[in-house]
């Protein structure tokens, strides 16, 4: 059977030869979709200004709400497909990949709609002020529509790599990538178009990988194909791809909440240069969570995989592997980041106000990094294996639980000190980094178990997660 020679490798290859096989690619796929908002921010920075920055920022919400739904149907899909791969079911995962592609239509339109009917409320909402509102909506009205690509493409990609073509996966997102480096250039300095262009190169390069991904499932050479009875809708399969994406998914709009209120906050202790400060260090902290996100990427099909397999041994060495290499990027990224503050900020901008801010913004929220590693191992790991609550629960810990009420009582504490209170804030972040890996540990203790035995109450609940046909 293909499947069989497609991905018998899962369960038999050495742990460490697949973590590399499928996570180098990932990972490259990763920083490459981050290249998107790196680039443009780089682009814009150089070449339209400071305030084009902080408007830029202002969309990093509706950006994250769009993957947010990337992600609920990316990481279910993909997830799900790789646990019924474990149990050899190919007419099962013929009937995820169609139902996937039903779910991205119906959310993406109904998000693009939405995103213009309300698009200045909302704007306005996220911390949009007169001098920065047009530069956020002229960026926006074009990028809409590409990002509606962008949750195919993601969707897409991950079901690619979860039936075995890790490497295509990857080709797919630099191709893309490389095509926004070129365009970016050429809209915004040599057709003078400032924000509207780089909005222009990343919806065309989105809407390209799209396509691209797309015509994987229509090839003969593919052994997971679009089939008919696979684009019936079925409802145990949008539950199980809910379930499991309903973590990212959280987290993403959670994310995108609460830098709506930190802007917001921002505004209110330091202006809009704090509001550009911290696009620029976030945009620098994303690429770190890229890498992270990257290699637990590579680890879910080997998980899914051997979980539906019922190998727990391999399933505890997976996640051992993938925790070290995630807490040690982690280290780096919090190194480079505490020793090199300012030459960190001054890739995105020679503004030196944006420089002032951003020296103390990026020591404060990326010297916990190694802690955000541990957290996101951990909340990816249980989407893998099928364990939705306690995903969400350690998704959402650092953001929602704690993060949103410190970022308003800390500043007034630092304020009440005669401390600054922008520093109050950035002190905020650090805090609630800390406390959400407190909770994430307890959590990994709570299942300790699924590491020596898959027990037969598990194998009960992985065989009533949905009917095989």
């Amino acid at each position: 059977m293909e499947v069989l020679d497609k991905t018998k490798e899962l369960e038999t290859k050495d742990i460490g030869s697949l973590l590399w096989i499928y996570a180098l690619p990932s990972v490259i796929s990763q920083i490459i979709a981050s290249v998107y908002n790196i680039v443009d921010r780089i682009f814009i920075g150089h070449g339209v200004g400071a305030m084009a920055i902080a408007g830029l920022a202002i969309t990093m919400p509706i950006m994250n709400i769009v993957h947010a739904f990337g992600s609920l149907i990316g990481v279910g899909s993909s997830a799900r497909m790789s646990i019924v791969l474990g149990r050899k079911d190919v007419n099962w995962a013929e009937k995820i990949l169609g139902n996937s592609m039903i779910f991205t239509i119906v959310l993406g339109a109904l998000f693009v709609s939405c995103g213009y009917l309300f698009m200045d409320r909302i704007l306005t909402s996220f911390g949009a002020t007169e001098q920065t509102l047009s530069y956020a909506r002229e960026y926006l009205l074009i990028v809409l529509p590409g990002m509606f690509f962008t949750t195919m493409t993601f969707n897409l990609t991950g079901l690619i790599r979860a039936s075995g073509y890790p490497m295509k996966s990857m080709f797919i997102m630099v191709g893309g990538a490389v095509l926004n480096m070129i365009l970016d250039p050429i809209f915004i300095f040599g057709m003078h178009l400032g924000i509207a262009g780089a909005a222009w190169a990343t919806t065309i390069s989105m809407t390209t990988t799209a396509i691209i991904a797309v015509l994987h499932f229509v090839q003969p050479s593919s052994f997971i194909r679009f089939k008919a009875h696979g684009w019936q809708p079925k409802g145990y399969i949008f539950k199980n791809i809910t379930l499991i994406g309903m973590s990212p998914f959280l987290m993403n709009v959670c994310a995108s909440f609460v830098v709506a209120m930190l802007n917001n906050q921002l505004l209110h202790y330091g202006g809009d240069f704090a509001v550009g400060t911290y696009g620029i260090v976030n945009t620098f902290g994303s690429l770190m969570v890229m890498l992270i996100l990257g290699i637990c990427q590579g680890m879910q099909p080997i998980a899914g995989y051997n979980y539906g397999a019922g190998h727990a041994d391999r399933l505890k060495h997976v996640y051992m592997l993938t925790m070290k290499v995630c807490v040690l990027v982690g280290l780096v990224g919090s190194v480079l980041s505490c020793l090199f503050p300012v030459t960190m900020v001054k890739i995105f901008t020679t503004d030196t106000e944006l420089i002032r801010i951003g020296k103390p913004a990026m020591r404060f929220l990326m010297v916990m990094f190694p802690l955000i590693g541990f957290t996101i191992v951990n909340s990816n790991f249980f989407q893998s294996i099928d364990k939705p609550w306690i995903a969400i629960v350690t998704s959402l810990s650092r953001q929602l639980i704690f993060l949103l009420p410190l970022a308003y009582i800390v500043p007034v504490l630092f304020t009440n000190a005669g401390l600054n209170g922008l520093t109050g804030i950035w002190a905020a972040c650090t805090i609630s980094d800390v406390m959400g890996a407190v909770l994430a540990a307890i959590l990994l203790f709570s299942q300790r178990k699924i590491f020596t035995d898959i027990t037969p109450h598990e194998r009960k609940v992985r065989k009533e997660a949905g009917p095989e046909t």
